[in-house]
Parts: structure tokens; C-alpha cells; sequence
């Protein structure tokens, strides 16, 4: 499969961008093998999902990927404790479209009897800062590196993620926990720190922190990357900045 995929690459400028990128990125054998054997039909999807994120929710943010202190969403608005969702504490704010996103996820959880308790949203590069300083003092800083971010490379930088409930492993054991790993991608939202893929994220795993992609990046984070949310902004990032590959 893979010499007909490389047959194909000598006539078609996208086909030989995608092999670029397959071999520039530590993705599963099995993942690589499916692109490799698909490559138009993953084209397609990929066009899709680019085509709808028209909020620039694809960001890669990571241990190795990181923003500016300077950096803050435009579009952010406050996040309101209402009779479908409850907040821990004044103050929090997402992104616009998350927060759209994060509401009607919410109500559908109201609707199936759970009421969400929202504990952290938005965090600023001082804010980050603070917290990662503090969490040192606490635990030391080889073990505070495993679960928490430096500054610059949290994903609530971004403004696109959540932390629910009380932000403790014992959250997986609740009703709501089982309700968002049941249904958090029907509405746009993906664990940002699965168990077992602590190598693959550098952080351990969050049965807490989801974070919105969209319906079309959820579609094809379960088709073509196992599921993994790194693996899909790995990709994502890495096709951007190879435009023109000779």
C-alpha cells in the first residue's frame, strides 16, 4: 500500500504535503497505515475540517508549542452560572463559540438530569504563571510538570478548554463524568489528556479538562486519529507550516 502511495505522490502536489507531514510526526503505525491507504478520502475530510474552523479553533498548544505571554483571545465573554450549569467562582470566561458550545452541551445535560459545575476556564499567561509557581513551592517542579502547564503552553490559554467538576481524578466516578465521556463529542468537545497517552501529551491523564474542536474536528478525530485529540492538532499544525514541500 505504502509503494502505491508513493507512486500516487509523484503526481499529485497535496498527496506528496500529506507524506511530508506522515513522516515528520510520531503517530501510530496503524494511523499512518490508514492515511496512507486513504490518502484522497483523508483530503477530503481534511478540507472539511479546515473549511469550518472559521473561529481558529485547531491551535496546537503544547509543551513544545508555545504562545506569547502578549497572547489572549479577542472574542472572550464571561461564563454565567445558570439553572443548566454552575460555576465554582466569578470571573471565568471562554471564547465565544466555546461558550455557545459549552451551553448547549449543558442543557442536554440538564435535560438528562445533571447539572455541570464549571471550575476553570480561561486562564491569562500571568495567570498560568502564578499557578505553575505555586504548584513548585507545593510538590517540587519535576512533579508539578506532570500535571500542570509553564506558561504559554496551557490550552486555557487558548480559551477553548473546561475543567469540570472538582478537578480531582474521583471526578470520573460521577454521573457527570460518565455523562461527558458518553457524550461530550456530540457536541463539539474532546478530552484534551486521555489515560494512557501521557507520553504522547506530556501530561498525565484529566478525566476533567474537555476541550471544543467542533463536530467536523471530533468527525475526523475519531476516523483517522484514534480518537486522540494531540494526534489531530499535531497533524493540523504541522500541515499548516508545510505549504510547499518540493
Amino acid at each position: 500500500m505504502i509503494n502505491a502511495f508513493m507512486v500516487c505522490c509523484k503526481k499529485d502536489e497535496r498527496l506528496v504535503r500529506l507524506n511530508a507531514v506522515l513522516d515528520r510526526l510520531v503517530l501510530t503505525d496503524e494511523i499512518k497505515a490508514d492515511i496512507r491507504t486513504n490518502p484522497k478520502e483523508f483530503l477530503t475530510d481534511l478540507d472539511e475540517v479546515l473549511a469550518a474552523d472559521t473561529d481558529d479553533l485547531l491551535i496546537l498548544v503544547d509543551k513544545k508549542h508555545v504562545l506569547p505571554s502578549t497572547y489572549a483571545p479577542t472574542d472572550l465573554v464571561p461564563v454565567e452560572n445558570t439553572s443548566y450549569m454552575k460555576t465554582n467562582r466569578p470571573g471565568h470566561s471562554l471564547r465565544k463559540p466555546v461558550y455557545e458550545g459549552l451551553k448547549t452541551m449543558c442543557k442536554a445535560a440538564k435535560a438528562d438530569g445533571y447539572t455541570m459545575l464549571i471550575s476553570s476556564t480561561y486562564r491569562s499567561y500571568q495567570y498560568q504563571d502564578g499557578l505553575y509557581k505555586r504548584y513548585i513551592k507545593i510538590y517540587g517542579e519535576e512533579a508539578t510538570a506532570k500535571f500542570s502547564a509553564k506558561p504559554g503552553t496551557s490550552q486555557h490559554q487558548l480559551g477553548v478548554v473546561i475543567d469540570f467538576g472538582n478537578v480531582e481524578d474521583s471526578f470520573a466516578e460521577t454521573d457527570e463524568s460518565k455523562w461527558l465521556e458518553e457524550n461530550a463529542e456530540k457536541y463539539g468537545f474532546a478530552l484534551s489528556f486521555p489515560k494512557g497517552y501521557e507520553d504522547v501529551t506530556g501530561f498525565k491523564w484529566e478525566c476533567w479538562q474537555y476541550r471544543y474542536i467542533g463536530l467536523q474536528a471530533i468527525a475526523m478525530q475519531r476516523k483517522w486519529f484514534g480518537d486522540i485529540n494531540q494526534y489531530l492538532h499535531e497533524f493540523v499544525d504541522m500541515w499548516k507550516k508545510i505549504d510547499n514541500v518540493q
